[in-house]
């Protein structure tokens, strides 16, 4: 799937996203600012949390619970320096929970990732329009 929209559009795109989606461990690819958080908040709200949702920039891993009592759990690993602060987290067992994982700088961690995670590509052009590219892998 490879789609341009515009910030308005982002409730369509985040539908999108799941539905397009064959796997629940989400990469998210993209330069500092280009909506990466933004479209993450709005695929948990569509998912069913009502919890307050912010990047995990600090904490790396934040934790959300849907109406129906899924976890959903949402990563940022800009701020790491080595990939073992990931696996002395036991990021892999977030991975393979079968829980939604949204995962922001995968490529931190890349060694870790499941082969079969579904890259998402976002990229700003003119305008203010974001391009998304989704690529399911495996």
């Amino acid at each position: 799937m490879i789609k341009n929209y515009m910030l308005s559009e982002i409730a369509e795109i985040a539908n999108e996203v799941i539905k397009n989606s064959k796997n629940k461990v989400l990469l998210f690819y993209g330069e500092m600012g280009v909506g990466k958080t933004t479209l993450i908040k709005e695929i948990v709200k569509q998912l069913g949390v009502i919890d307050n949702v912010s990047s995990p920039t600090f904490s790396l891993v934040n934790e959300y619970h849907t109406t129906t009592k899924e976890k959903i759990y949402h990563f940022d690993f800009y701020r790491i320096n080595k990939i073992e602060e990931a696996y002395d987290m036991g990021v892999e067992e977030y991975f393979y929970s079968n829980n939604w994982c949204l995962i922001e700088w995968p490529n931190k961690v890349e060694n870790l990732l499941p082969l079969n995670a579904v890259c998402i590509t976002i990229t700003s052009n003119k305008n203010q329009l974001r391009t998304i590219e989704l690529k399911n892998n495996g």
